[in-house]
């Protein structure tokens, strides 16, 4: 008898996955949906990918940012009917710092924030696993205060638990999460290549952006 496939929703930290992976790579024009189902294999069934993030602002030295952003969140929803975007909130504000070398003891900085993407995904992992929408849930992100909601939705609701750690393996999985996880899974190189989307998407008029 076959065994049966997991039904499994990925939730995505997508600042934690964007400056852990994929900052500085050649693989920013990502297809969400065939890397997961190629990372995860065919004994989990992909029914959604959630994307927890904020719309980022234009600085004095990169004034294309969120042109560029808004570009791949079109070329998402286009591509991949199974991704949904929820948005949270992006801050740049002035504040004053301790300096490093001083004299002067304190510099003005531009401080960035990325506000409600942590807390909407864990209310999303814990509410769906309420609802019994899945029996799998991968968290794609290395931030320790995701803990409690997967403790929770683990001793609660005895669901699969899987952690995707960005950036690893140089970048270490937070144990806090790694100790409710059922299994840990690497993104490879091989697969990020392999899992681009189109330069441009199919019956639209969406392209890559030329510096990516």
């Amino acid at each position: 008898m076959a065994k049966s496939k997991l039904r499994t929703i990925v939730y995505i930290d997508g600042f934690n996955f964007y400056y852990g992976q994929l900052k500085d790579s050649p693989h920013k024009w990502l297809d969400l949906t065939n890397l997961f189902k190629t990372v995860l294999g065919e004994e989990n069934d992909l029914v959604k990918i959630k994307y927890f993030t904020a719309r980022v602002q234009p600085t004095e030295r990169d004034p294309q940012v969120n042109t560029r952003q808004d570009t791949y969140f079109r070329a998402i929803e286009a591509h991949c009917p199974e991704v949904e975007i929820h948005l949270g909130h992006f801050l740049r504000h002035r504040v004053f710092a301790e300096n490093a070398n001083p004299p002067p003891n304190r510099v003005e900085i531009f401080k960035t924030e990325e506000k409600g993407s942590d807390v909407n995904l864990a209310l999303h992992v814990l509410n769906d696993a309420w609802a019994n929408s899945y029996d799998c849930a991968v968290i794609v992100s290395n931030d320790s205060d995701l803990a409690t909601a997967l403790q929770l939705v683990k001793e609660q609701h005895k669901k699969v638990i899987g952690l995707i750690t960005p950036g690893a393996p140089k970048r270490k999985p937070s144990w806090q999460l790694k100790k409710y996880a059922n299994f840990v899974v690497p993104l490879r190189a091989w697969a990020l290549e392999k899992c681009l989307l189109p330069d441009v998407i199919p019956n639209t008029e969406i392209r890559k952006p030329e510096s990516w």
